[in-house]
């Protein structure tokens, strides 16, 4: 019965890297639509993000359902816990992408950055789907160096965010109001995929040692 438990908790693990997979090509999409002002691709992460809520839903209610039958304790219920909480971060991070897409739809045919930002967001892209990555590698390693590493990348993504705002609030913007508007939104929206995968990443942390707001490594002697 106890092996039975472990496979399920393992297949949970397996399927949160799965839908780590789902969202970063979800990011990708979304990016290149935005750039691109390529509506199609747009409507494809829109009607994609069905698929990551379905997952999600899949997600939690297993793990409710192993929480029920198996009463688990410990590290074993860390994992559950964890699972569950992971999942609805990497799902908020498929809304957001859903988000740059609705972006890009609504502003069609025209695109929605000025040019002299597109480099920019483009590189926000990249990151984006980079941490998300990373995100799925670190659940299915535990390893908190990983882990760490994503804080890290993600001063990236809180640079440009600031740039964005710098630029808008300097006076010079030259765009308009509405222009001025959806830049605003989508540096937040890159931004917060950010702050979800460092999110994912303490988890990870709360998982492996048991301490909810470090994912520092533990000493030997304290691992559980």
């Amino acid at each position: 019965m106890r092996q039975l438990f472990h496979d399920e908790l393992e297949q949970i693990a397996s399927d949160l890297v799965a839908l780590s997979e789902l969202v970063a090509a979800a990011i990708s999409d979304s990016t290149r639509a935005l750039l691109d002002a390529d509506v199609q691709l747009a409507d494809r992460v829109i009607e994609g993000d069905k698929a990551v809520d379905a997952r999600r839903n899949d997600l939690d209610a297993r793990s409710v359902d192993l929480l029920a039958r198996q009463a688990p304790v410990a590290s074993d219920l860390r994992t559950v816990v964890a699972s569950m909480r992971m999942s609805s971060d990497l799902e908020r991070m498929g809304d957001l992408a859903r988000h740059v897409a609705q972006v890009a739809r609504m502003r069609y045919p025209e695109h929605a950055l000025p040019d002299e930002l597109r480099e920019t967001f483009a590189d926000m892209g990249r990151i984006a789907e980079d941490l998300v990555r990373r995100v799925g590698e670190v659940i299915r390693s535990q390893d908190l160096t990983q882990a760490r590493d994503i804080e890290n990348v993600d001063d990236a993504l809180d640079a440009h965010h600031r740039e964005m705002f710098t630029r808008l609030a300097e006076g010079a913007w030259q765009h308009g109001t509405t222009s001025a508007v959806d830049v605003a939104l989508l540096s937040r929206y890159y931004e917060r995929f950010g702050d979800h995968a460092v999110t994912v990443a303490r988890r990870v942390g709360f998982l492996v040692t048991g301490d909810a707001g470090s994912i520092e490594l533990p000493e030997e002697s304290e691992r559980a």
